[in-house]
């Protein structure tokens, strides 16, 4: 007989009805369409770049006061993450329990399932639910480019252009019921408890920030991805085809193209440190660091 507490966490994380019979469709899951996803991302933008645009017409030079607000979504975006991904890893490894059967016909393995899924799988169940709670956090993440604008006056097209690819992608892999997000998600909820943890402790004043951090963060999970991308096309090519293989080509450009610009960050800050030699060199590096460090944000 399981402890009361492990089996509370059981039910809400892989048992309970809204996960177990969860269905993504547009009249069954909220956000689900292609005109509510294209509508969100055009608004986002549209608000960011007119926040953006109002703190330059006003020449406001200090950042704006926003108090707790930061820590708390930082905090919240933290557990948030944890909960995706213990729900993700229960969920996973009962869906391997159940077909268990099926993959000794296929020959198939347990690390095959998580990089490729068969043809004709359908956005339903324990699994597709978790993908469908990490697809609504990423509205819950876009809140940070805000927050850089009003606290920093900065705003990018790549905050701009990353957060709005990240959102499309989380979407595609429902609508497409795409190979290898059980093992992106994973990764990725992962990463992001740690950073937003880090992010909470540095905004409550526990400790010192470092622009590097997140960003090293996001090189470590963008390089995971990558190389299971090799994994999820060998598989496509040996085992007959992976579902949601056109979803997953998007997918690996998107990554493909973050990675070679955080590399490209990194190459300009070694070679400023490298060429540092006065201090207006020194203010030069912190402000590239400082802006590698948005965007990875």
């Amino acid at each position: 007989m399981g402890f009361p507490v492990t089996e509370t966490l059981k039910f809400w994380l892989l048992d309970h009805p809204s996960i177990v019979c969860f269905r993504w469709s547009p009249t069954q899951s909220w956000g689900s369409t292609w005109p509510f996803l294209v509508t969100a991302i055009a608004a986002y933008v549209t608000a960011a770049l007119t926040l953006h645009v109002i703190l330059k017409i006003c020449r406001r030079r200090r950042p704006v006061p926003l108090g707790p607000i930061p820590a708390i979504h930082s905090l919240a975006m933290s557990l948030i993450s944890i909960t995706i991904f213990f729900g993700m890893l229960l969920s996973a490894g009962a869906e391997i329990r159940d077909t268990r059967w099926l993959w000794r016909r296929t020959r198939s393995t347990s690390l095959e399932w998580f990089l490729c899924f068969p043809l004709g799988i359908r956005p339903s169940g324990r699994v597709f639910f978790w993908s469908y709670v990490f697809y609504l956090s990423r509205f819950l993440h876009l809140l940070r480019t805000f927050f850089m604008v009003l606290r920093h006056r900065t705003l990018s097209f790549f905050r701009l252009f990353n957060h709005s690819m990240l959102l499309l992608m989380s979407f595609l892999w429902l609508e497409f019921s795409q190979s290898f997000q059980v093992l992106a998600i994973l990764f990725s909820t992962l990463v992001y408890a740690v950073v937003y943890g880090y992010r909470f402790w540095t905004e409550i004043g526990l400790a010192c920030k470092s622009f590097s951090f997140t960003l090293s963060c996001q090189m470590v999970l963008l390089g995971c991805n990558l190389v299971c991308h090799v994994g999820v096309l060998s598989l496509h090519f040996m085992r007959g085809g992976c579902n949601g293989i056109g979803a997953w080509v998007f997918n690996s450009v998107l990554n493909v193209a973050i990675l070679f610009l955080f590399l490209k960050f990194y190459v300009n800050m070694y070679c400023q440190k490298k060429n540092a030699t006065s201090d207006s060199s020194l203010d030069r590096v912190e402000d590239t660091a400082k802006h590698a460090s948005l965007v990875a944000r």
